[in-house]
């Protein structure tokens, strides 16, 4: 973005839609505007420029395929901040009321975030000038598909453990500028979130503990110097790890690359220690994910949700031009 560029802010509606799912708008605007950068950097969208200049058109983003929607506030978003790109770009004076009102683009989500959708399901509708609906369409589309697949893919290990009373988790294996979104699309497709970040929860591993000089000495350090109510997560690959640091006060543990019995095992060690929480980690598979899951472990930690899911097919499919 140019130094003389505005900096047009989020229409109120846009603005309610991104709180109300629970995120923050400053760090949607981040993001959306980094996107639009990208894509605006090297001049004006020149092909739309020359085949749809003085246009309008409206347009569907459509599923291809079933699965989860995820990620239409943040489409909604792409759609408010993009005129400033499509007017300064095409060489139109920056802050012209009269330019941004001419490449207003109007968006509508037609389902909600965490809805199943089928192939043909059309999922939000724009409108609007073409060179700024076809400016916005990739943006857009990476967004919707990207945390639409990880919604998809995260209902899919829900929906494999339900009844079981194990819970999906995350974890920090995100893409760097993308964490809230994709822990975002995480909750919209039944999982729940780890920790967001280095220091909202402390995660004892195995390096911690051969620093420390063993689990309960590592336990008893981070209980020395975080704040009382900091949770304290430790990574065990033993059973006799998990007695150590249940007797050392730890209530959370994470059970690493543990097979079915020492699992079950893990569970009935814990049984004895109010308030303690157990996590399987490192060797899942949506095939055996609920034989873990009946083991008694209450999480299920996939990194896969974010650093693997494929994107969700949509595409946009115009129903109007002007």
């Amino acid at each position: 973005m140019t130094a003389e560029m505005t900096e047009a802010p989020l229409a109120a509606a846009t603005a309610r839609a991104i709180e109300a799912a629970g995120l923050d708008v400053p760090d949607v605007v981040r993001v959306v505007r980094a996107a639009l950068a990208e894509d605006f950097r090297y001049g004006a969208d020149v092909t739309s420029v020359a085949t749809v200049a003085g246009r309008t058109l409206t347009a569907d983003v459509v599923a291809r395929e079933p699965g989860v929607a995820a990620g239409l506030p943040v489409a909604l978003a792409v759609l408010d901040l993009l005129g400033d790109y499509v007017a300064v770009t095409s060489g139109l004076a920056p802050g012209d009321a009269g330019a941004a009102a001419g490449l207003a683009v109007s968006g509508r989500a037609l389902v909600a975030d965490g809805a199943r959708v089928r192939p043909g399901d059309a999922v939000l509708r724009v409108g609007g000038d073409a060179v700024a609906v076809l400016g916005a369409e990739r943006t857009m589309l990476n967004f919707l598909t990207h945390l639409s697949g990880i919604a998809t893919a995260t209902r899919a290990w829900a929906d494999a453990v339900a009844g079981t009373g194990a819970v999906i988790r995350d974890t920090r294996k995100t893409l760097p500028g993308l964490r809230v979104l994709e822990k975002y699309a995480v909750r919209c497709g039944g999982g729940q979130n780890h920790r967001m970040g280095l220091g909202d929860a402390a995660l004892v591993k195995d390096n911690h503990v051969a620093a420390a000089g063993g689990v309960a000495a590592a336990v008893r350090a981070v209980r020395a110097a975080a704040r009382p109510s900091l949770v304290v997560e430790v990574e065990c690959d033993s059973v006799a790890q998990v007695r150590e640091a249940l007797a050392a006060g730890a209530r959370f543990i994470l059970l690493d690359n543990m097979p079915v019995p020492e699992l079950r095992e893990a569970v009935a060690a814990a049984r004895g220690y109010d308030g303690a929480r157990l996590e399987a980690s490192g060797g899942l598979r949506l095939g055996n994910a609920r034989e873990i899951a009946v083991t008694g472990v209450d999480y299920l930690s996939v990194g896969a949700l974010t650093h693997s899911a494929r994107a969700l097919d949509l595409g946009l499919d115009y129903s109007g031009t002007g």
